[in-house]
């Protein structure tokens, strides 16, 4: 599933292409990736300006002229592309809209994602914090109201928005951290590792463009390259990039999870420094 780095690379790809655009017609092929169910998407959108895009959390949220606004959640296999007029749409196309000299195009296989109509609501009811804007205060508060496990408290979007299964696995092992360990557990020294963990992971993941995967592309149809600098996501089974033991693999909530058990070691002892091989 796109998380911060791949939803905020879409944003950036997206800006120069549709700040300023007015909405000249809506094609929605499948009413069910709309959220009210029967709104009527052509009225609210159509002759309409789009003013400011913004990312919050893992949402692409569109502002227009009249102050309503829309968002798009890519999902898990979701795209949102920039393409000529003339350009055939492909299978799983839900939704175009037509802005004169190009389109917008929301294409989602599994249909996980879609458009949720705000109207004149914030973009942000029930989320937690920005990961790049929070202090060891507030996420040390944050952990403390759970007995979860911290992998699955940090996929919470209401305790963190933006993260997920590939930025929680890469933060956790760049602490120190075991994914089993009980969130409100964590010391102050713990806490504040992982603060800079989660920052220091997403923005190399921003300058590698996000990580593609499977279906994860920018606007302008380009993968990411972080994927290539993972150090225990989707690498079960080779060697640590660190200590040379073998990547594991648990379920945990549902969810793939990989981790060093030697450098995240299930029993607390005292942290040591982590350097990679190069």
């Amino acid at each position: 599933m796109p998380e911060l780095p791949e939803v905020q690379t879409v944003v950036l790809t997206l800006k120069p292409r549709v700040l300023g655009q007015t909405i000249r017609a809506v094609d929605l092929r499948r009413s069910d990736i709309l959220c009210p169910k029967g709104l009527d998407l052509s009225a609210c959108l159509v002759g309409r300006r789009i003013q400011s895009l913004q990312r919050r959390g893992k949402r692409i949220v569109f502002g227009l002229d009249d102050g309503n606004q829309f968002y798009v959640h890519l999902g898990m296999t979701g795209q949102l592309t920039i393409v000529p007029p003339d350009q055939p749409a492909p299978l799983h196309t839900h939704l175009e809209l037509d802005l004169g000299t190009r389109r917008l195009r929301f294409r989602d296989p599994r249909r996980f994602g879609g458009i949720w109509w705000l109207g004149s609501e914030p973009c942000d009811h029930g989320m937690g914090p920005e990961p790049l804007e929070l202090r060891p205060a507030q996420l040390a508060r944050r952990l403390a109201r759970t007995t979860r496990a911290v992998k699955n408290a940090l996929l919470d979007q209401r305790v963190v928005a933006g993260l997920g299964n590939i930025y929680v696995d890469e933060s956790l092992f760049a602490a120190g951290i075991h994914p089993l360990a009980p969130a409100n557990r964590l010391s102050q020294e713990q806490i504040a590792r992982l603060n800079r963990a989660i920052k220091t992971t997403l923005r190399r993941a921003l300058r590698h463009r996000g990580s593609s995967l499977r279906d994860y592309v920018d606007a302008d149809g380009a993968s990411g390259g972080f994927q290539k600098l993972h150090r225990v996501y989707d690498r079960a089974g080779k060697p640590c990039r660190a200590c040379d033991t073998a990547i594991k693999r648990i379920v945990l909530g549902g969810r793939s999870t990989h981790f060093c058990p030697h450098c995240q070691p299930k029993v607390r002892r005292r942290p040591r420094s982590l350097k990679l091989k190069t």
